[in-house]
C-alpha cells in the first residue's frame, strides 16, 4: 500500500474512531430511539401510500430514524435505531459507513429496512457486524406517481427506504453500511 493510501486510511479511521467516541458519549437511551423510532415511522406512513401494509407484512422493520453523514472529502455517515418484530422492539442497532470523494457538507436522512421473509430475518439476526451489500442486499425502492407502493410487486427478501424531511430520497444507496447490535 502506498503512503498517500496509508494516510488516506489512517484519516478515516482517525475520523470514524472521534465519530464513534462523540456518539457513544452522546448515545440515545432505549426510550428515546424508539419515539424516535415511532416518528420516523409516521412519517414513512405520511408520505410513501401503502406502507402501513408493506410494514405489516414484514416479518421484521429495522428503523434508523436519523442518518447524520458528514464529509470533506473523506466522509462518514452514523445512526442508532431499532428492529421491530410484530411491532416490539426486539433490539437496538447502530449503522456506520465510510465513503470517498468529494463531499462537503452534512445531511440528515432516515433509513426503514423491512425483512420481508423469515429467512432474511434470521440471517441477519444471526450475523454480527451485518454488511449491506456483502452479508445481504437491499433493493431500495422508489416510489411512483402519487407517493405510493405496490406492496404486491416487492419481490426482494430486504428493501429499504431512504428519506427526509421532504419525503423520499432518490438515487441512494445503502452498500457499505455496516449494522451492528448495540445494547441499550
Amino acid at each position: 500500500m502506498d503512503k498517500s493510501r496509508r494516510a488516506l486510511s489512517f484519516t478515516l479511521l482517525a475520523m470514524l474512531a472521534a465519530a464513534g467516541a462523540a456518539q457513544s458519549a452522546e448515545a440515545a437511551s432505549a426510550g428515546a430511539i424508539d419515539a424516535d423510532v415511532n416518528d420516523a415511522l409516521s412519517r414513512f406512513y405520511h408520505h410513501v401510500h401503502g406502507s402501513r401494509q408493506l410494514v405489516r407484512n414484514a416479518m421484521g422493520v429495522l428503523v434508523f430514524p436519523r442518518v447524520i453523514k458528514a464529509g470533506m472529502g473523506v466522509g462518514g455517515e452514523y445512526g442508532e435505531g431499532a428492529l421491530r418484530i410484530r411491532g416490539r422492539t426486539v433490539a437496538y442497532f447502530n449503522t456506520i459507513s465510510a465513503s470517498f470523494g468529494f463531499q462537503l457538507g452534512a445531511q440528515a436522512r432516515s433509513v426503514i429496512i423491512l425483512f420481508m421473509t423469515d429467512d432474511a430475518l434470521e440471517q441477519f439476526r444471526g450475523t454480527d457486524g451485518w454488511k449491506v451489500g456483502v452479508d445481504g442486499s437491499v433493493a431500495v425502492i422508489t416510489v411512483g406517481v402519487g407517493g405510493s407502493i405496490d406492496t404486491n410487486r416487492i419481490a426482494s427478501p430486504i428493501v429499504g427506504f431512504i428519506f427526509d424531511g421532504k419525503g423520499l430520497m432518490y438515487n441512494l444507496t445503502l452498500e457499505g453500511s455496516k449494522i451492528s447490535q448495540i445494547y441499550r
